[in-house]
């Protein structure tokens, strides 16, 4: 039972030390490490004239130096008022 017991524990420490390698670990923290500069840089945030919704500028399709969210929006124009 002992030898169970201790092949169980090693391949729990095994699978936890192989996990930690791939994911890359918080240095001394307990904690995750933050996300990479680059992928919250991605891309400027743009509102959508007709609706509001904010949406990546790559994402977005542009008429008249205004942003859209969709087609539709874009087919309708900028909200009135």
């Amino acid at each position: 039972m002992a030898r169970l017991i201790l092949f169980a524990v090693a391949v729990y420490a095994l699978v936890w030390l192989l996990r930690r390698a791939l994911e890359g670990h918080a240095p001394s923290g307990g904690g995750r490490a933050e996300a990479p500069r680059a992928r919250l840089d991605a891309g400027d945030l743009v509102r959508c004239a007709q609706c509001g919704v904010h949406l990546p500028r790559s994402e977005a399709r542009t008429v008249s130096g205004r942003a859209y969210c969709s087609d539709e929006h874009a087919r309708l124009g900028p909200k009135a008022g």
